[in-house]
């Protein structure tokens, strides 16, 4: 019996399609997401769908075409079939300028703006480009139709550091000298704007950040540039940390051309095991950004990475490993773990043992892509970004194409 994810589902003219091959049939687009049961094999698959093996394992990325996972969720395209989950709605990423051309360039063409991270500046106001050559990757995205931005950052010692935003934020003469080599840069090198991402920003620079944010879009739109911030994710006006007190939601999105979400890293590092991006963590702050800035300026983070938990998790002690998508499943195939799906975070998971110690493992796979375009779709936002590009995940791009 063919096994179905409860997850693919195309609306079309108010009409949501469950079926074997779902057809939303307005648009032409055809997709099915297929997760993968005790004794599949491609070649089984293969049948029941008309799909050539070798697109299967081409569009997911096996490494291995005899070991498929149980719970695996695998994206089958027909030939000159596409995802077009985005709606035509903007997919943009961020990368450093050191990854790898064939990773980079999987993500074209429904990539239409690509972050360049990062750019930095010194307490004088000085700007500090990246340690790599980042003309390339410009001339990348020009090629390929998409639009390049300058990321700033203040960055000292591999780490935001909110004093350089205290001394900037607080001398008119740091900012101009700043905002001048800014444009002259995005000039120079070919940028289509600038992306600001300051974190930690200290309480009482709240409305200074603001307003440096408003001056960086007022020179860069005299010259048709376009101004996007990155912004915490908050849930409520009153909310504490350290990430979220120096950011005022309605300030900025008044202040720049686009608000970028950063909605992922619920499931961090030296924190507990869990979802990076919970999708109902991750409506609870879309709910609450709406309501402060037009939803056309919006754009929502999708994490394109997961975590690896040693257990038991001991805080302060447990670090987590960084782990691709692709990687994920690999590391589940390895060990004859069972990929689970959490149906509230709408995210994928599983345990498995390594040399005695038990671990369990988050990511994101086609379900819980799927599930974040249909946020951006219900609530109309611009599109999405993806933190970051740097590892491959082939599947993701031809769902968007």
């Amino acid at each position: 019996m063919t096994h179905f994810s409860a997850g693919v589902r195309i609306t079309c003219e108010g009409v949501i399609f469950f079926c074997a091959r779902a057809y939303a049939f307005c648009t032409g687009v055809t997709f099915l997401i297929y997760v993968v049961k005790n004794g599949d094999t491609l070649e089984g698959i293969s049948r029941q769908t008309g799909i050539p093996v070798w697109k299967i394992v081409y569009d997911n990325q096996l490494s291995d075409r005899n070991v498929l996972v149980p719970g695996q969720a695998l994206l089958l395209l027909g030939q000159g079939e596409t995802g077009e989950v985005s709606g035509g709605r903007a997919a943009g990423g961020y990368a450093y300028p050191f990854i790898e051309p064939e990773i980079l360039g999987q993500a074209f063409p429904p990539l239409r703006e690509l972050l360049v991270f990062s750019y930095g500046f010194t307490f004088e106001g000085n700007l500090i480009p990246p340690p790599q050559d980042d003309l390339w990757m410009v001339e990348t995205a020009w090629n390929n139709g998409a639009e390049p931005f300058m990321v700033l950052t203040p960055f000292s010692g591999g780490a935001f550091n909110n004093q350089l935003v205290k001394v900037l934020v607080g001398h008119e003469e740091i900012q101009e000298n700043l905002i001048r080599q800014m444009l002259a840069a995005v000039q120079d090198r070919g940028y289509a704007g600038v992306d600001i991402d300051f974190e930690y920003v200290l309480p009482q620079d709240r409305a200074g950040y603001a307003g440096f944010v408003g001056k960086v879009r007022r020179a860069m739109n005299e010259h048709g540039y376009r101004v996007s911030v990155a912004v915490a994710p908050k849930v409520s006006d009153s909310q504490r940390g350290l990430l979220v007190e120096g950011i005022d939601y309605a300030a900025l999105g008044e202040n720049a051309d686009t608000v970028f979400l950063m909605t992922y890293e619920w499931g961090y590092t030296y924190g507990p095991p869990m979802a990076v991006a919970p999708l109902d963590k991750v409506r609870q702050v879309v709910e609450y950004a709406v309501a402060r800035i037009p939803p056309e300026k919006l754009v929502l983070g999708i994490p394109n990475y997961g975590y690896d938990w040693g257990l038991p998790y001991e805080r302060g002690i447990t670090r987590a490993r960084t782990v691709g998508n692709v990687e994920a499943v690999e590391i589940a195939a390895q060990y004859g773990a069972v990929i689970e799906y959490a149906p509230i975070a709408q995210s994928p998971w599983y345990t498995y043992r390594q040399n005695g110690m038990e671990h369990v493992v988050w990511f994101e796979d086609v379900r819980s892509i799927e599930a974040k375009w249909g946020l951006v779709k219900e609530f109309r936002l611009s599109g999405a970004w993806y933190w970051n590009l740097m590892r491959p995940f082939r599947a993701n791009w031809l769902l968007l194409s």
